[in-house]
C-alpha cells in the first residue's frame, strides 16, 4: 500500500519538474495551471494501466477523472493562448528577484504536485482495490454528485468566458447566470466532483482515507489559492461589495433582497 503512494508521489514530482523546465522556456509560470488538470488525468490512466484487472471502480473514477481533467486543460489551454501571463504568476515573477527560479519550482511546481498528490488519493485508494463491484448504490450516487458538478462547472466557466469577451462588460463583476447565486459557482461545481469521486470508493479497504481528496481541494479553494485571492482582487470595487452582500459565497442559493 505505502508503495504505490510513494510510486505516485514521485510520478507526479517528476511530471512537475518537465512542467517547471516548460515554464522556464516560455517564461510563463501559469502553465501550471495547465499541468493541474492534465496531472490528474494522466495520474488516474497510469494507474489503471498498471494494474489490468478488468473493468472495475477504478475504471469509473478513471473516466471521471479524464472527462474533468481534459474539459478543464483545454479551458486553461483557451486562456493562456488568449491572454499574457496570469497577474498571480506575473506578480510573483517581478517580485521574487534574483530567488525567482528556485522560488517558481517550490512555491508554485513542488508545491503544486503535493496538493496534487494528496488530491489523488481517491485514485490510488480504488487501485488499490481492483475487482470491486460497481454494483453499489454509493457508486451511482457519487457518480450522480460528480455530474452534477461537472455540469455547474462547465456551464459557469462558458457564462463566465462569454461575459468576459463582451468589452461593455470591462470593469463589471458578473451577476447573472449560475452566478446570480453564488460568487464562485466554478469552484463550486470543482469541489463537488472531487466530494462525489471520494463517495464512489469510501466504502472500500482503505476508503475512508480517501477523504484527503476532496477535504485538501475544499479548503484549498475556501481558504487559500482559490476563493480569498480572487475575492481580495476586487475587495475595493463598489459593484462587487454589493455583490457580495446579496450573493452567497460558495453555494449556490437564493440572493438576498
Amino acid at each position: 500500500m505505502i508503495d504505490q503512494f510513494i510510486l505516485v508521489f514521485l510520478l507526479i514530482q517528476t511530471y512537475m519538474v518537465m512542467w517547471f523546465v516548460i515554464s522556464l522556456i516560455l517564461k510563463r509560470n501559469d502553465v501550471a495551471d495547465l499541468a493541474w488538470g492534465i496531472g490528474f488525468v494522466l495520474i488516474a490512466m497510469t494507474l489503471l494501466i498498471s494494474s489490468p484487472e478488468g473493468y472495475d471502480v477504478l475504471a469509473i473514477v478513471t473516466v471521471l477523472t479524464l472527462i474533468w481533467g481534459t474539459r478543464l486543460a483545454l479551458h486553461i489551454l483557451k486562456r493562456l493562448l488568449t491572454r499574457g501571463e496570469d497577474p498571480r504568476y506575473l506578480e510573483w515573477r517581478n517580485s521574487w528577484g534574483k530567488y525567482f527560479v528556485i522560488r517558481s519550482y517550490l512555491q508554485v511546481f513542488f508545491l503544486q504536485g503535493c496538493i496534487m498528490f494528496l488530491i489523488s488519493f481517491s485514485s490510488i485508494i480504488a487501485s488499490l482495490n481492483r475487482g470491486a463491484s460497481v454494483y453499489s448504490p454509493l457508486v451511482f450516487i457519487g457518480v450522480i454528485i460528480w455530474l452534477l458538478g461537472f455540469v455547474i462547472e462547465s456551464i459557469s466557466d462558458k457564462q463566465l468566458a462569454k461575459f468576459l469577451r463582451n468589452k461593455d462588460n470591462r470593469g463589471h463583476v458578473m451577476q447573472s447566470g449560475l452566478w446570480k447565486y453564488s460568487r464562485h459557482p466554478n469552484y463550486f461545481g470543482e469541489v463537488a466532483q472531487w466530494w462525489g469521486i471520494f463517495v464512489v470508493v469510501c466504502t472500500m479497504q482503505y476508503g475512508l482515507v480517501a477523504i484527503i481528496s476532496p477535504l485538501t481541494i475544499t479548503l484549498m479553494i475556501l481558504f487559500v489559492s482559490g476563493i480569498p485571492l480572487l475575492e481580495k482582487k476586487y475587495a475595493d470595487r463598489p459593484e462587487f461589495q454589493d455583490y457580495k452582500k446579496r450573493t452567497s459565497v460558495f453555494i449556490p442559493w437564493f440572493p438576498k433582497k
